[in-house]
């Protein structure tokens, strides 16, 4: 990967980042049950995607949903397992112990592709997985913010994330956006069966409306930081000592780890024209 091509996913990651890690802020603002939070978020994200894809790849980009392939439907069925996991873990523990634990996903990603793909991380990125990992054991051993319920949760959903990135990078031509719409789209049936109450007030159908347009953006591990931010904002819940402490080695880790990355491509040769 040359050097502007790496410098440009991290601006598109960052951008994302901005939008995702707003997530904590709407579970705790949205006072709607989990099954009518997911329902209405899955329906507008669904409607947000589906715009967005006929602008950039035509209608006859929807007779993709017909086939996906096998990893198509592995990746859907994935991403709805970590979506259920996602917002539930918010209703059962602290933001911040949920976009910590978030945070160590490229690691995850790392492990997980030396098992699948046998791709060998580096020696960079095993340090400082160790130092993240130490972040997460301090956090959530030590810290009083959380409930270890929705920490498991965090991490099943992290685990399952990385996931999503492999099976991604071992089918790039799979047709990620369409199986996105899909996992969103069957969250939102399974949803539906356990709903309480169908009908929200107007302005949680707002709440919700923006919650689902605005987290159809990709997720990062640079949320970490940002996320619990705004929910200390907006209703004062902040974090422990503790949880800070882990939270700067995980975030320290995950900068160090990007800086280097950086760098590496920056002495990439650049290919004659």
């Amino acid at each position: 990967m040359s050097a502007p091509d790496h410098r440009l996913g991290l601006i598109l990651v960052g951008i994302s980042t901005l939008s995702w890690s707003t997530a904590g802020l709407f579970t705790r603002a949205i006072q709607a049950d989990l099954f009518a939070m997911l329902f209405w978020r899955g329906a507008f994200s669904v409607l947000g995607l589906l715009v967005v894809l006929v602008l950039l790849r035509g209608a006859r980009s929807l007779k993709t949903f017909v086939h996906p392939g096998l990893w198509g439907w592995i990746y859907a069925a994935t991403s709805t397992a970590a979506l259920f996991c996602y917002i539930s873990s918010f209703r059962l523990t602290s933001v911040a112990h949920v976009a910590i634990i978030y945070a160590i996903v490229p690691f995850c990603a790392a492990g997980l592709s030396w098992l699948m793909l046998q791709e060998r991380p580096k020696r960079d990125a095993i340090l400082a997985s160790s130092v993240a990992l130490i972040g997460a054991v301090v956090m959530v051993g030590f810290g009083n913010d959380g409930h270890i319920a929705g920490d498991i949760l965090a991490l099943i959903m992290t685990i399952l994330m990385a996931l999503m990135i492999v099976i991604s990078r071992r089918y790039p031509l799979m047709p990620n956006l369409h199986a996105g719409i899909v996992s969103i789209f069957a969250a939102l049936v399974i949803s539906l069966l356990f709903i309480g109450s169908i009908t929200q007030p107007p302005d949680q159908l707002l709440l919700l409306a923006v919650f689902g347009l605005v987290n159809s953006a990709l997720l990062c591990a640079l949320e970490a930081p940002i996320a619990p931010l705004w929910v200390w904002l907006a209703f004062g819940e902040r974090p422990s000592p503790i949880t800070i402490a882990g939270a700067t080695l995980v975030f320290a880790a995950v900068t160090w780890h990007i800086a280097r990355q950086s760098r590496s491509a920056n002495l990439l040769p650049v290919a004659p024209p």
